[in-house]
């Protein structure tokens, strides 16, 4: 029989990940929350329901989370009704968040002490591959943790890369993420560039998509922009992205490492949420450096 999974943070990720647990075969109970939309559409597709993380774990042998970030992990993990009050022998704790790499393996050693495993595997990817089950991603873990979660993730991933031991899933994400929001923090930059000194837009993103510059990332962000002025083509928040390079950033300086790139990403992320982006997303870097440059984008 399939192994029981328990799912904490049904939101833009979790509910496509949920949806192709389900559809493989996975017996599934989600959490409660205050976004019914997501909760109803699972338990119509015969998910279970429980009220808290402890519920959840009483009811699983393999819990998911999917939460923003290490402040939600640790209050999922060791708040009031958490999970860590009812962890059972053999029980895994699969965390899909982008949380930090000493939280990780702070939980994995208190879960290691009553019997049960953990493993990090942050995601790469949107929500529209969450839906399909197509996301990446990158797994810390002892092997043979690895090895028994890895059908579970299977159910909606397309690529599973097994990174090494606890937190080395977590460490892969936040670098990977200083590349794909240094390329956004490029693209801002040279789209500005470009409206500021003449240079055709259009000409330019040929240019680009034909040369060693190009990327999945601009591909995302600029043709919307150049269509139709929309800033929406990757689906991740400025929010969101700004703790991750925060994240980074604490990282490397506790090696400590000569890197003056995670800062100057940071920086501009923070820019574009302090001039008037807050509830934005990251092709919003491009709207924001154009507005502090008194600059409009014309193809």
């Amino acid at each position: 029989m399939a192994r029981k999974i328990g799912f904490i943070g049904v939101g833009l990720m979790g509910h496509g990940m949920a949806k192709n647990l389900l559809a493989k075969g996975f017996p599934v109970t989600v959490m409660a929350h205050r976004n019914r939309k997501p909760i109803e559409d699972l338990l119509a597709q015969g998910a279970s329901e429980a009220r808290t993380p402890r519920a959840i774990a009483e009811a699983s042998d393999v819990v998911i989370l999917c939460v923003t970030g290490a402040p939600q992990i640790e209050q999922v993990v060791y708040g009031d009704n958490g999970i860590l009050g009812a962890v059972k022998k053999g029980m895994i704790l699969l965390d899909c968040s982008t949380g930090e790499p000493a939280m990780s393996e702070r939980v994995a050693k208190d879960l290691a002490a009553l019997g049960a495993s953990y493993a990090d595997a942050p995601l790469a990817r949107s929500p529209k591959d969450a839906e399909a089950g197509r996301l990446n991603t990158m797994v810390g873990a002892d092997e043979q943790t690895f090895g028994e979660v890895r059908p579970v993730l299977e159910a909606f991933c397309e690529n599973v890369f097994y990174m090494g031991g606890v937190g080395a899933g977590a460490r892969t994400k936040l670098i990977y993420n200083l590349i794909t929001m240094g390329h956004a923090a490029l693209i801002a930059e040279a789209l500005c560039a470009c409206a500021a000194t003449g240079v055709d837009l259009g000409k330019f993103a040929k240019v680009v998509g034909g040369g060693g510059a190009n990327s999945g990332i601009f591909q995302l962000i600029v043709p919307k922009i150049l269509e139709s002025g929309d800033f929406s083509g990757l689906n991740f928040t400025l929010a969101n992205a700004a703790k991750d390079l925060r994240y980074y950033n604490r990282m490397v300086a506790d090696v400590p490492l000569t890197a003056p790139m995670g800062p100057a990403v940071l920086n501009s992320l923070v820019s574009a949420l302090n001039s008037g982006f807050s509830d934005g997303l990251v092709g919003h870097m491009v709207a924001s450096h154009c507005k502090q440059n008194g600059i409009e984008l014309r193809k």
